[in-house]
Order: structure tokens, then C-alpha cells, then sequence
């Protein structure tokens, strides 16, 4: 008998992470989707395997290693965190190109609306489906998105190996000394 409702699994009752976001930033940091972990805490790159909340230190975003629990401190240093579609899920490739495509207007007036100077995309995949590009290269983009600059890092979830932490932090710092000299980049901000 072949069954006619969709089967429910863990991460379809989850909510969507809330976006870290102010107007003017340096730089948002764009992920593909929540994974299952990060939703479930309510905090974005909480997987035990991800590696994004330490290669943003080491490349010299932040002068400390941030845990997830306090990711809304990286507004301090002029970044921002959201997501492309809002689904989690536990492994990206389980998200259709239809998601993509559904999530790409409502993604790109966001970024209009902010305004950062950079959108930083971790992995090519969203920006590919939202292009319908599949040549995308790494590092800065030759056109635009939102009005920002577009950049795509390498994705720091555990389970792409492709790339080494210190392959991570390179391409990284790549983007932090590219807006470096707006001056923004580098800035932090006391906390009432």
C-alpha cells in the first residue's frame, strides 16, 4: 500500500533558529539550514562536530572562542548569523531544490533590509540552488547579493571533511582581512 501523507520525522517538529541580525554588520554569516542539534538548543552551530564557532576565532573575528550558548554576543564584533531555509534538519543534502528556490526572495530582501557589507555563504550549495548556478567558486562572488558583497566559505559542519580546520580558518581569514578595511570588522562594542 503506498502511503499518501509525508512521514513525520524528529526534525519536521522543530522550529527554525531565531536570526542574529542588526542593520549595518560587517559581515552575516549565511547557513545552509539549522541541523537538528542547533534547533533543538535554540543556538546556531551547536552540533558537537561543527566547527564554525572556532574557526571564526581563529581567524581573527573574535578573541575568544565563543560557545554556542552565547552566539548573540557575535553581534559584539560586527557579525551576524542566519539561515537560507529554516527547516532543520540533521544533513543538508535532505532539503529540496524547491526549498531553496521557495526561500530565496524572503532570503534576499533580508539581506537588503540589514544591509551587511558582506553575506558570507558556508558551503555552496544554497547559493547554487538560489543562482541556479552550479559554477560557483570559492571566495568573493563576482556579483552581488542583497546589495552585498557575496563570499562562499567552505560549510564548517562535522561531517565536511573536505576541508581541515586549518583549510577552514585560511579561507576565514581570507574574508575577515577583506573587510578589514572598512573598518568594521574588528570592532567591538561595550555591553550595557
Amino acid at each position: 500500500m503506498k502511503r499518501l501523507t509525508p512521514s513525520v520525522t524528529r526534525s519536521d517538529s522543530l522550529p527554525g533558529l531565531a536570526d542574529i541580525l542588526e542593520p549595518g554588520l560587517s559581515v552575516v554569516f549565511c547557513g545552509i539550514n539549522p541541523g537538528v542539534r542547533a534547533a533543538s538548543t535554540g543556538h546556531h552551530f551547536a552540533g558537537r562536530g561543527n566547527r564554525f564557532w572556532q574557526a571564526v576565532h581563529l581567524a581573527g573575528f573574535t578573541p575568544e572562542q565563543i560557545c554556542p550558548q552565547d552566539d548573540r554576543t557575535l553581534l559584539q564584533y560586527g557579525c551576524g548569523l542566519t539561515t537560507v531555509v529554516s527547516r532543520p534538519t540533521v544533513r543538508a543534502d535532505e532539503l529540496s531544490q524547491w526549498e531553496f528556490k521557495a526561500a530565496a526572495t524572503e532570503f534576499e530582501r533580508k539581506i537588503e533590509r540589514y544591509a551587511p557589507q558582506c553575506v558570507a555563504f558556508l558551503g555552496k550549495m544554497a547559493l547554487c540552488a538560489m543562482s541556479g548556478s552550479r559554477d560557483i567558486a570559492w571566495g568573493p562572488q563576482p556579483a552581488a547579493f542583497g546589495g552585498a558583497r557575496a563570499w562562499v566559505l567552505p560549510n564548517p559542519s562535522g561531517l565536511n571533511r573536505t576541508f581541515s580546520l586549518d583549510a577552514l580558518v585560511t579561507a576565514y581569514r581570507e574574508l575577515r582581512l577583506a573587510i578589514a578595511p572598512a573598518g568594521s570588522a574588528s570592532r567591538t562594542r561595550t555591553v550595557d
